[in-house]
């Protein structure tokens, strides 16, 4: 499969200044209130500035090592040029480099790398309530991509990102996955990659409906991994046209979608699963099932591609 568009724009962050060494070229703070062109030495004076409201953060190119968090208002944080900002090691309240607790949030072109915390769950978004929307964003060697906790009349929103080399059980209280969704209304995952996961599912959602589509989940470089897509209290929607490879290093191999493992909290009535690859990778000696089925929902499943080993489905 080839690379999705944000990626190369990801990769290409790493020769970017440093945020401070950036300021002091152009003359001007690198965040930038969008209308009002007030700029600000730090990503939380911007985000203070706009409180309870709505408004737009450009933010130059550069490396910060710095944090915010947002606790109202509609807030949109874009990147000026598409994968030259990187947000490196360093998490508020010893949790994301984001903390988003306001009525919505958008961002767009960001990177996320190196964030690691205490209890085992440091993200590049620690999702708190609202609605969100993530485009051409890069999630890089943390603890986890996003997580988020539940908000049932919330959106989530996720197009052509890139989450890689996330995910670990080394903490007390369970596993880390690179993208973690709690009860919330809907999660739409499009156009995005997630890869050399390293412990934990790479997509665990508890959102009553899901759409996951055109993704891709190439797990041949994975270690000590889970499910591909868990939906551990069952979810409505549709997983369709995604890509799938099983890799050789895993904690659980014994299926690539799961539905329902945990509790029948969600109807899975019509849950559709259509026009998906799936895969072994190279050397993988078992078989494994494509779907296993916890609930007692009719899924609606057709037309999808599976390679030797990997049984359609299996009610569980």
């Amino acid at each position: 499969m080839k690379h999705l568009p944000g990626i190369a724009l990801c990769l290409a962050a790493g020769l970017s200044l440093s945020g401070n060494a950036a300021w002091a070229q152009s003359g001007n703070a690198p965040f930038t209130l969008a209308g009002t062109g007030q700029h600000f030495p730090t990503l939380q004076a911007a985000v203070k500035a706009i409180g309870t409201g709505s408004g737009t953060i450009s933010i130059a190119p550069g490396t910060y090592r710095e944090c915010a968090v947002q606790e109202g208002g509609a807030i949109s944080y874009l990147a000026e040029e598409p994968g030259t900002v990187i947000f490196d090691g360093v998490a508020c309240e010893g949790k994301a480099a984001l903390v988003l607790r306001g009525q919505s949030a958008e961002v767009s072109g960001l990177t996320f790398r190196n964030i690691e915390v205490r209890d085992y769950n440091g993200a590049g978004i620690r999702l708190e309530g609202g609605d969100l929307t993530v485009a051409e964003s890069w999630f890089q060697n943390s603890q986890q991509g996003i997580l988020s906790a539940g908000d049932p009349t919330g959106t989530i929103v996720i197009d052509r990102s890139t989450f890689t080399g996330l995910g670990t059980c080394a903490g007390p209280g369970g596993c880390a996955h690179s993208l973690y969704i709690g009860d919330y209304k809907l999660l739409r995952v499009t156009r995005s990659r997630f890869e050399k996961g390293r412990g934990g599912h790479y997509v665990k959602s508890r959102a009553g409906q899901v759409q996951i589509a055109s993704c891709s989940f190439d797990d041949s470089q994975g270690r000590a991994t889970n499910y591909m897509i868990d939906l551990p209290a069952g979810a409505t929607g549709q997983i369709s046209n995604n890509w799938f490879v099983q890799g050789r290093d895993k904690e659980n191999h014994s299926a690539l979608i799961a539905v329902a493992a945990e509790n029948r909290h969600n109807s899975s009535a019509g849950l559709t699963i259509v026009g998906n690859d799936a895969r072994l990778a190279p050397g993988v000696g078992w078989s494994t099932v494509f779907v296993a089925n916890w609930s007692d929902d009719q899924l609606d499943m057709e037309g999808n591609a599976l390679s030797n080993g990997i049984r359609p489905y299996e009610k569980r």
